[in-house]
């Protein structure tokens, strides 16, 4: 298939296409060429074993007793148990069952049955788990799942702290697609966090914490080195306000460069379900029920409706709420083959196309769009938004961060 020539209407086909993301699939082999995070660094530091499901495939991460982390198959190919219930050794995990170990390249170290039985044999040598790369930065653990020689891990300057920032992660049960669309889509944020805002705030009896809803002027998108540069200008404004003259950008392909100054990776778990991780956590609500899983590390819950059906408003006052329920109540898979696209939704389009001429590039064998492999281009990765220069967006998140509402930045 070619680049598509309307990416405004998907057939069946083509959405399938766009949302698959299993191995040997078109965007799964494009989405095997970047590095995702898959657990925090504390997670490990609590426990050595995580199961782990990342673009179709379920894996488990292990720290050994030397400290060196592995990401291999769920399951040993002896008798086929579940490896997360190994015995981490000084280099490698130990199945449980039969004391089979493998290290972080997947080979089998030891087999002590075997060893016993025919200790010249080489059956432990021509035994190789599934095994992928795994790398630390900024309390986050990294994997890259496509063929070697894997690209560098990028250094995005957020990740460069001294100290590593709390880390926020919900797992959504909806594709990663429409996760990411969202980010591409400007003018929600006048709606959906503006006037939906104001409803909320005022069905919770909060109506002073309200605030002026602009409208957007116009609209646009540009691609650039590391994805696409999302441009808005208010009504009132002019283009040489920063959030049309610099705008801010997603990261390709699954990345928000957010406002407020951190980053949301959307990983895909499978077709259905995405790891969302907000880095920092800066913004987090202060007086919810978040569950800490480690030192840092916040299980962020998924709003939605009570028992009783009515929605449940005290998740929606903030951004999170309101984009979460926004992408999950669109479907596991939202149809596009049943959307109605218009003039406002130009930098969806263009994402889309981004996407189906990637897919192709890596189906050609070359790189696609973002991947590093120069080191002196990897040092510290800052990428310009509009909060460089302090655009209204920056000015809202700011207050709302010294009133302690919790609200993420916009997208």
């Amino acid at each position: 298939m070619g680049a598509l020539e309307d990416c405004s209407v998907l057939t069946k086909e083509e959405n399938d296409r766009f949302t698959r993301i299993g191995p040997g699939t078109p965007m799964g082999e494009l989405f095997r060429r970047y590095w995702h995070p898959i657990a925090a660094t504390c997670e490990m530091d609590q426990e050595p074993t995580k199961a782990v499901t990342i673009l179709g495939e379920s894996l488990v991460l292990y720290r050994d007793r030397g400290g060196h982390l592995g990401l291999i198959g769920d399951k040993c190919l002896h008798r086929r148990v579940q490896m997360v219930y190994g015995i981490p050794e000084e280099v490698g995990l130990r199945c449980p069952y039969h004391g089979w170990l493998y290290d972080h390249t997947g080979r089998c170290l030891e087999q002590p049955a075997e060893d016993m039985e025919a200790p010249d044999s080489t059956f432990k040598d021509r035994t190789i788990i599934t095994a992928y790369p795994v790398q630390e930065l900024g309390g986050l653990i990294f994997a890259y799942l496509g063929p070697a020689p894997a690209p560098l891990l990028p250094r995005w300057e957020q990740l460069l702290k001294d100290e590593a920032p709390a880390i926020g992660v919900t797992n959504l049960p909806c594709n990663w697609l429409q996760i990411m669309e969202n980010s591409l889509d400007q003018t929600h944020v006048e709606w959906l966090h503006r006037r939906f805002d104001n409803y909320v705030l005022g069905r919770l009896g909060r109506e002073t914490q309200q605030y002026q809803v602009l409208h957007h002027q116009k609209i646009g998108a540009d691609v650039f080195e590391y994805g696409i540069v999302k441009r808005r200008l208010w009504e009132g404004g002019t283009e040489n306000d920063p959030e049309w003259r610099i705008g801010h950008p997603i990261l390709f392909p699954n990345i928000l460069n957010n406002t407020g100054g951190g980053l949301q990776y959307r990983v895909p778990i499978d077709d259905e379900h995405t790891m969302h991780w907000w880095y920092p956590a800066r913004f987090m609500p202060k007086d919810r029920d978040l569950k800490a899983a480690g030192a840092k590390l916040y299980r962020v819950p998924v709003p939605g409706l009570d028992e009783n059906g009515h929605p449940t408003w005290d998740r929606f006052d903030n951004n999170l709420g309101q984009d979460m329920t926004m992408w999950y109540s669109q479907g596991p898979i939202a149809d596009r083959s049943e959307e109605k696209l218009g003039t406002s939704d130009k930098p969806v389009i263009l994402y889309r196309k981004l996407l189906d001429e990637n897919m192709e590039i890596v189906a050609r064998g070359d790189d696609p769009l973002g991947v590093i492999r120069d080191g002196s281009r990897n040092v510290s990765i800052h990428i310009p938004t509009e909060a460089d220069e302090g655009g209204i967006a920056e000015q809202r998140i700011r207050q709302e961060a010294n009133a302690g509402t919790g609200r993420e930045g916009m997208g």
